[in-house]
């Protein structure tokens, strides 16, 4: 048997969280629930695509499969998919470029 850092079969244990830490669990399960809404300022599509462009950047492959097939859902397309996970990207590589600049001001300390 292989076993992977990414297993499917390992969502059966979100069960045993729920029992193990069931007020933080519950919230947990409340705040996921935020992206699901109809009736927030941002349209449920686009709530999708920002969840999808967060889920690019934490690398969570449970997250981008549903909110993937959430987007299509919604009538995103695979053209909008795909700008999210440029836009995820050129925001990651922001961040690296930002965090090249503290190195410099810490570079100058002595």
């Amino acid at each position: 048997m292989s076993e992977h850092y990414h297993d499917a079969s390992d969502l059966r244990f979100l069960k045993e969280m729920s029992k193990l830490a069931p007020t933080e669990f519950n919230a947990w399960l409340s705040l996921d629930k935020i992206v699901g809404r109809e009736d927030g300022a941002i349209p449920r599509k686009y709530r999708e695509l920002i969840a999808l462009a967060v889920a690019f950047t934490t690398q969570c492959p449970y997250c981008i499969e549903g909110h993937v097939k959430a987007a299509k859902a919604t009538g995103a397309s695979r053209e909008e998919v795909t700008e999210s996970s440029m836009i995820a990207a050129a925001l990651r590589a922001g961040g690296a470029a930002t965090h090249g600049a503290m190195a410099l001001k810490f570079y100058e300390k002595p």
